[in-house]
Formats: structure tokens, C-alpha cells, sequence
């Protein structure tokens, strides 16, 4: 506990001397904290407190932009609530199911690194490795997890893949990997599957909406399991304690776990920031790469029960539709009508809330006999939206 308390309270000095423009005074003062880690060498490792995505996805660009990786190693452990996490450069109506997201308060968040898409709670565990771009070593930092867990369960079979992926007993994914490299530093983090909602992880990783075409990174679907069901007595401190053995003994380190809060603003100044962008619209939609959707339309008419189709193509540029082409059938609803839905939407938010908003006048001005099959054609449009 001493050790804790000792390590925040130069974390507190350190994040002080961040708002300073002095590079040499926080060299210093990043260097006493790792010394006061009691570590061999370079290293330290931290555990979050929070299970908020937003803040820890922010801790990890946090450690990343105001540590100096160049001579300091650290090793982030962190788990959230439930939360779909995309990588950088994917699609998340083709990647998640968001009805059924909204529906369950699952949070949907994007990472400011690659690869594919992830479903974190309460039963995976996050590990992040931050080290310079020199010495980014993916191969190792899963070694550090294989070796931990044959050190706590020596019956487990676990092996990395060439995919950086960690595989149980040959078949079974229990961890998959990210990483993100800049100019200096780097860091890889991997999930760990130790006791996670499986029947989530299922419901929620599937397409939104129909008929997506995108060059966005798609995700490479497999077989997972969790931990527990191979090795049912492990518990979260066993876990962690081999960890934090292993991550020490593979790079030379004597590190204790040290608990930090990421909503500490003293501690780290500009998180909360840092938090709220990744949690905006912008960031988690408008981020997506451009996109088309090309579907067929199933159309109903409430009053007559009588039916028909429309085709529907958009085009999506930073989560707005750049444009859109609806054919609806003249004998089922006029030219006029669908023209003005197209216009309406142009310039809108892929989203339908935003998209529900914008209509809402247009549908209000109809009351004729067609109000009902326009309706239903908002509805059907709107659906696609996720």
C-alpha cells in the first residue's frame, strides 16, 4: 500500500510538470517514478481502476503522448462494462448489431488502433504494452501471457499464432491484439477471455444493416472460449499475480501493481478530455471510411395490407450521406413524395435518430391516403440505418 501511494504521489508531480513546455524537467520526473517503482530497470505496472471504456481507451493515448517510451516500459491491465470496441479503421454497421447494443446499454466505442472488432465486460481482461517503436516486440508481450497462464495452470494449452492471436488447446481464441505505432513509441494491447458473457459477445457482433459495401477493415470471425471453462478454480488474482510475475521476469523488471484512477485530472491532466472525443459521434461514426449501401426495400401499406419494393443506394462519407437514389414504384407512392424523403436525407446523419429528426417535418405535411405507405417507407428507410 505504501508503494502505492508513493508512485501516485509522483504521478501527481509528473502530470504537474506535463503542462510545462521544459523537456528536461519532466525527464526527471518521469525517471524518479520509475525508480520509486522499486523496478531493476525501466518498468512499471498499472492497473486502471475505472471499467469505463472511454477513460480507459484514453489512459492508453494518455501514457502514450506523455510518457517517454524511449526509456520506459509499462505494462496496463484494465477491463470494462459491457462495450463493442472497433478498431480504427472499420465499419461499425457492418461490424455490430447497434439496435441490440442500444437495447442491452452496451457501449460502442472506437480504438485509435487497427484490427478487428472486440466485445469487452467485466469477465476479459485488457493488457497493454507500451515501449518504444525500437524495442515493440509483439511475439514477446504474448509470451508474457502464455508463460503466466502455463505458470498458474501448467495443464492449459495455450500457443500464439502467427496472427498474434492466443489460441486454447489449438482451436479456441481467448485473446486477439491491436497495436498502434508512432513515430517513437508503441503499444500492443491483447484481450483475454477469462470469464466474458459468450451469449453477448454472439448477439452483438453482427451486422447492422444489409448491404454494405466498404473497403473498411472487416474483422476474421473464430471459435473463442473463456478461460473458465478450462481451468474452473482460476480467479482474477491468480491472473493478475502471474502477470504481473511473468511481464517482471521476461524483461528483467521487479515492478509491484500500482492502481491508478484515469479521472484523477491531477494525476492525468487532459484525460477527461481526451475521453469525451473518443466517446462523441464524430469520433465513433464520423471516423468510419466511406461506404455505400445498395439493398431492396420490403414495403407495407397498414391500411390495405398491400405490398412492394423499393431500391435503395447511399452513399456515406464521415458518417453523412453524401447522396441518395430511392426507386420507389409510381403507383405506390409519387415521384414528389420519395423525392422530397431523398432530399430530406442528403446532408444527414447516417443514424436513425438524426435521419427520424429530419423527416419528421415531411411527415407531418402529409395527410392524405399515402401517409400511411409513407410512413412505412421512412420506417423501412430509417431501419437500415442500425
Amino acid at each position: 500500500m505504501m508503494h502505492t501511494r508513493r508512485t501516485l504521489s509522483l504521478l501527481r508531480g509528473w502530470s504537474g510538470v506535463c503542462r510545462c513546455q521544459t523537456g528536461n524537467q519532466s525527464s526527471r520526473t518521469i525517471s524518479s517514478l520509475f525508480m520509486d517503482s522499486d523496478s531493476s530497470s525501466a518498468g512499471l505496472i498499472l492497473q486502471s481502476q475505472s471499467t469505463d471504456v472511454y477513460q480507459n481507451l484514453a489512459l492508453e493515448d494518455w501514457i502514450d503522448a506523455n510518457v517517454d517510451l524511449q526509456q520506459h516500459s509499462i505494462m496496463l491491465l484494465w477491463r470494462n462494462r459491457p462495450a463493442v470496441v472497433i478498431g480504427r479503421h472499420q465499419n461499425p454497421w457492418t461490424e455490430c448489431n447497434l439496435s441490440a447494443m442500444r437495447k442491452a446499454g452496451i457501449s460502442l466505442a472506437r480504438r485509435r488502433s487497427g484490427g478487428g472488432t472486440v466485445f469487452h465486460d467485466l469477465g476479459n481482461l485488457n493488457l497493454t504494452f507500451f515501449t518504444s517503436k525500437k524495442a515493440y516486440d509483439r511475439q514477446r508481450n504474448l509470451k508474457v501471457v502464455t508463460d503466466a497462464l502455463r505458470r498458474v495452470r501448467p495443464g492449459l494449452d495455450v500457443q500464439a499464432t502467427d496472427r498474434f492471436d492466443i489460441l486454447l488447446n489449438g482451436h479456441y481464441k481467448i485473446s486477439g491484439t491491436a497495436s498502434r505505432l508512432s513515430r517513437k513509441s508503441s503499444y500492443h494491447h491483447c484481450t483475454l477471455l477469462h470469464s466474458a458473457d459468450r451469449s453477448a459477445l454472439s448477439a452483438v457482433l453482427s451486422p447492422s444493416c444489409p448491404g454494405i459495401h466498404s473497403n473498411a477493415t472487416p474483422s476474421v470471425p473464430s471459435p473463442v472460449a473463456n478461460l473458465l471453462d478450462h481451468a474452473p478454480t482460476l480467479r482474477w488474482e491468480e491472473l493478475f499475480d502471474g502477470l504481473v510475475h511473468q511481464y517482471n521476469a521476461e524483461f528483467g523488471f521487479s515492478s509491484a501493481l500500482t492502481l491508478v484512477n484515469p479521472t484523477d485530472e491531477c494525476t492525468f491532466p487532459g484525460l477527461s478530455r481526451m475521453a469525451t472525443e473518443l466517446h462523441s459521434w464524430d469520433w465513433t461514426f464520423g471516423k468510419t471510411p466511406k461506404f455505400s449501401v445498395q439493398t431492396l426495400l420490403d414495403l407495407t401499406d397498414g391500411r390495405s395490407s398491400a405490398r412492394s419494393s423499393a431500391q435503395l443506394h447511399m452513399e456515406v462519407k464521415n458518417g453523412l450521406i453524401e447522396s441518395c437514389e430511392l426507386d420507389v414504384p409510381a403507383d405506390w407512392l409519387p415521384l414528389r413524395l420519395s423525392g422530397e424523403l431523398v432530399n430530406t436525407l442528403v446532408g444527414e446523419r447516417f443514424c436513425p435518430y438524426a435521419a427520424a429528426v429530419a423527416v419528421a417535418a415531411l411527415l407531418r405535411s402529409e395527410s392524405s391516403e399515402l401517409q400511411s405507405r409513407l410512413h412505412n417507407l421512412c420506417d423501412t428507410v430509417l431501419s437500415v440505418m442500425g
